[in-house]
């Protein structure tokens, strides 16, 4: 790396760095002015609102990335052209892809900071800040599905009418075991209250049906309380509110294998987050390589006119990521491709850019 890639990465990187540190301290500002009557009114603890906007800052300096990185390039860049540094560099024998190293270099790291944060760093600050919205800003949470159906094992399948999310007890349950489209027996409770001491759920009012070749066995308990442990929790029907970020990569693995086990029907809320964070590590290299060609040439507007532009654009990527997202939510398109339908149409637009910029 020479005196060239050091001086323009140095000034991408820390213009990257300021952008992104003015504009989480203007959103930090706002939601404190938004949000100070509900922490007056639940009476929160100062060391607890410190901690919730520390958690809160790096999710929204990962949020407003795309816009960032593509304002430091455009910035960085016009400056260059501003100063005819760029043609001085041009005219020195340095070719037009060389000149686009150090901009390369400064986007992958850039890219590859932002990967480990959303996949492991954000979503473990997110723990703590989604609870702490739920606890103080949400009203109180009752769970109100009907009919739910969980696959709580391989053979196994439960069934619960309603649930008391307060109380923790679920009403009318059904747990039976099929095997080869055979069901072999069939335990049935009025209710299941979760018990925290032995971590299982105590049946009342229960019966069981065992099926053996063409007889059938009845059992009966009106009294006595029984214990059962299975593959299904409070947190089954708990707040599953913006679960999915605080979920590091490795635990939305094990936790939609999970739901595909339980033959859950929200499964693509998280395979969709997952997708969305590998993709997002990509987009700062693509919006650099589009921000550089189009700001490289020194313009009548001059260098607002080119940011204004790249507040544009950025909005656009943002504009189609949202509608390409909901989307794979709603199940119109393939997750894969919704998700990477935004960079693929940028990609394009970068290459369609540089074939006919002036080198």
């Amino acid at each position: 790396m020479n005196i060239l890639d050091r001086y323009i990465l140095k000034k991408f990187l820390t213009t990257f760095v300021f952008v992104v540190a003015i504009l989480v301290a203007i959103v930090l500002i706002i939601t404190y002015s938004e949000r100070n009557e509900s922490f007056i009114k639940n009476d929160v603890p100062p060391s607890l609102i410190l901690r919730y906007f520390l958690s809160y800052a790096p999710y929204i300096a990962n949020l407003i990335t795309p816009i960032t990185v593509f304002i430091a390039t455009v910035f960085v860049t016009s400056k260059l052209a501003s100063h005819t540094e760029i043609i001085a560099i041009l005219s020195g024998g340095v070719s037009y892809p060389r000149m686009l190293r150090p901009f390369f270099f400064g986007s992958v790291i850039i890219a590859i900071v932002s990967f480990f944060l959303t996949g492991w760093v954000i979503p473990n600050a997110n723990k703590f800040r989604v609870a702490f919205e739920i606890r103080y800003f949400d009203k109180e949470f009752n769970y109100s599905e009907r009919d739910v159906h969980l696959k709580v094992s391989p053979t196994k399948y439960a069934y619960v009418s309603s649930y008391n999310s307060q109380d923790d007890v679920a009403f009318r349950f059904t747990l039976e075991e099929i095997q080869e489209k055979e069901v072999l027996w069939k335990l049935s409770a009025r209710e299941a209250k979760w018990d925290t001491t032995e971590l299982g759920w105590r049946l009342s009012k229960w019966s069981l049906r065992s099926f053996e070749s063409n007889s059938e066995q009845y059992n009966y308990e009106n009294l006595r309380d029984t214990l059962i442990k299975i593959n299904m929790t409070p947190a089954d029907f708990g707040n599953t509110k913006s679960l999915e970020q605080t979920l590091t990569i490795n635990e939305l693995d094990d936790y939609i294998d999970e739901l595909k086990m339980k033959g859950a029907d929200n499964i693509a809320i998280y395979e969709i987050e997952k997708l969305v964070r590998y993709m997002s590590a990509f987009t700062a290299i693509i919006l650099t390589f589009i921000g550089v060609i189009l700001s490289s040439r020194k313009t009548r507007g001059g260098v607002g006119f080119q940011i204004a532009l790249g507040f544009f654009i950025a909005f656009i990527y943002i504009i189609l990521f949202i509608a390409a997202k909901s989307n794979a939510e709603t199940g119109s398109m393939n997750p894969i491709v919704a998700i990477w339908l935004p960079n693929f149409a940028f990609s394009i637009l970068g290459a369609l850019l540089y074939r006919f910029v002036p080198k």
